[in-house]
């Protein structure tokens, strides 16, 4: 997501024609956009996409069962008397 926001300001930057963006060839400008193309292509081939995916889920999950079991008062390991 870093080098798409990098990409679309060197986009910006070279359109409007400001600083030394200006000078810059074109194909400097839109290497970001390339670069965001072979890291989201990698990521979901890898499988990267999906554990993230997975892991939020899972945290997700687990913050639910945690605030259930704290509303239930269950949530302490102590030994009741």
């Amino acid at each position: 997501m870093y080098l798409l926001g990098l990409g679309l300001i060197l986009l910006v930057l070279k359109y409007l024609e400001i600083g030394p963006v200006a000078a810059w060839a074109w194909w400097i400008v839109l290497a970001p956009f390339g670069l965001a193309i072979l890291w989201w292509t990698w990521a979901d081939a890898s499988g990267y996409t999906k554990k993230k995916a997975m892991e939020r889920e899972n945290a997700r999950r687990q913050a639910r069962i945690d605030g259930n079991r704290e509303a239930l008062g269950t949530l302490s390991n102590k030994r009741r008397r």
